[in-house]
């Protein structure tokens, strides 16, 4: 749009945002013929079920959100609509696959390493048979 004229349909003020819309509009169109090269079940079996999970909420949260772009565009409130709760239905989903990543993510606990380390960090008592070193250099009254 950069060399093109100014459609006066519309007010300059809004021709930057049409045009970042443009070009996000062009990226999903690009990603959308990129994932529909391939059939779902090819991409799916190259996938561990987790992944699977994380594409198919990815697919339905995109589908979800552009019919709420629709609805916006033809006057419909979408947050009156049922599409709201299918959103935060889906989001709940996702976050689970998050929480189910994340606990893979976490270190595991070597007890044997973390018996060691408490075992070393906690306070012995002094024998009496060793002087005392705090009381060195000090003087007696």
């Amino acid at each position: 749009m950069a060399g093109e004229e100014m459609n006066e349909d519309y007010p300059v003020e809004i021709h930057e945002s049409l045009s970042a819309l443009e070009s996000s509009l062009g990226a999903v169109d690009d990603m959308l013929k990129t994932m529909m090269s391939v059939s779902r079940n090819e991409l799916l079996q190259k996938l561990d079920p987790l992944e699977q999970a994380k594409v198919d909420l990815v697919s339905a949260y995109t589908l979800n959100s552009m019919f709420w772009v629709y609805l916006a565009t033809q006057g419909v409130n979408p947050k009156e609509h049922p599409v709201k709760q299918e959103l935060e239905r889906i989001r709940v989903y996702m976050n689970r696959v998050k929480e189910i990543t994340d606990k893979k993510k976490a270190a595991k606990l070597d007890r044997g390493a973390a018996s060691r380390f408490v075992k070393n960090a906690l306070w012995e008592p002094k024998r009496k048979n060793t002087p005392n070193v705090a009381n060195k250099g000090k003087s007696k009254h």
